[in-house]
């Protein structure tokens, strides 16, 4: 017996062309269209409450239910993904980062984004990093440019090996705070110097998630300061609960069952335990599969990415759907 769950992942949902940053890897105002239109035609979209129901044996779900997830907390959620959900009469499940809309800060992950999006070469960027290595290595204790590249720079099914080298590196393997004063001077060089009102532009206010909450959508934690949670110390992971939870409160959530989306994918069994202790209902990942209700730890569920579907109301079912929905 099973019970399977589809869980879909977005980030970006906009359109690029004409802004400064068309490289940005994003989707689509169409492509999202025609996307939610392929999944009402062979899903059934189904709440972030119901799904909770199910994973705690007080409800049932469809065998070819799916959730709507949407992650980081960007503008495009509240102007974009809203008004549309909202008029079909459909959930999303939104997962913000506090510290960004606290703060006005542009959170490190997409201070990368716009950097690789400003049209500034890779090979070049690896260049500046290699650069920054050099300058700062012995009083860092750094390992070489060879090792860490060997270490860090292989391809996935979304970036080049260059790009996960980047990535990672300004994201977790330089040691703070030279990781984050490195970032920062190449944020200003290739994107600008006014980052709280970049921030402001691409990040919905604590005032906008109220306003999702009382239309119908879930609103979760997504941590405080966007850290690889498996990567700092329990002492760590328990102010990044807490102060995510003191955020939900602000916005209004019910915090007897509140929800986590874990940054990066990344979390560790000391964080499991926290969350339980914490009353966590659902945790999820960035594994790419459909989730089981029956056999998946709730704190552990895999998500699949808008790129796993089709964006077209009118394609074939692709294997992720025919796995659920095909006839027995």
């Amino acid at each position: 017996m099973s019970t399977p769950v589809s869980i879909v992942m977005y980030h970006y949902v906009r359109d690029v062309q004409s802004t400064p940053y068309p490289e940005l890897k994003v989707l689509s105002v169409k492509d999202f269209t025609e996307q939610v239109a392929y999944i009402q035609k062979h899903y059934v979209v189904i709440t972030m409450e119901a799904l909770i129901a199910a994973a705690q044996g007080r409800g049932e779900i469809p065998g070819n239910a799916l959730l709507l997830t949407f992650d980081d907390g960007y503008r495009d959620h509240y102007e974009t993904v809203f008004p549309m959900l909202r008029d079909l009469g459909l959930q999303g499940s939104f997962f913000p980062p506090a510290k960004a809309i606290r703060t006005n800060e542009v959170l490190g992950v997409n201070k990368i984004h716009f950097i690789l999006a400003s049209g500034t070469d890779p090979q070049r960027l690896v260049a500046e990093i290699n650069s920054e290595l050099d300058a700062h290595r012995d009083q860092n204790k750094l390992e070489s440019n060879e090792a860490y590249f060997d270490r860090l720079a292989h391809p996935n099914r979304f970036d080049t090996g260059e790009v996960i080298f980047i990535k990672r590196m300004l994201q977790r393997d330089i040691p703070d705070p030279l990781r984050t004063e490195i970032l920062g001077r190449l944020f200003r060089k290739y994107v600008g110097e006014d980052e709280e009102g970049f921030s402001k532009q691409l990040y919905m206010s604590i005032e906008e998630l109220q306003e999702l909450r009382a239309g119908g959508m879930h609103v979760g934690s997504h941590g405080y300061d966007h850290y690889f949670l498996n990567s700092v110390s329990g002492k760590v992971q328990e102010g990044e609960v807490a102060r995510s939870l003191d955020f939900l409160y602000d916005v209004g959530c019910d915090l007897s069952s509140w929800t986590m989306c874990y940054p990066f994918g990344a979390y560790d069994q000391s964080l499991l335990r926290l969350l339980r202790r914490n009353g966590c209902a659902v945790g999820l990942t960035t594994r790419p599969e459909i989730a089981d209700l029956e056999t998946d730890d709730a704190l552990e569920l895999p998500r699949l990415d808008t790129n796993d579907l089709p964006k077209d109301r009118g394609a074939e079912p692709n294997k992720w759907t025919l796995r659920v929905t095909a006839p027995v």
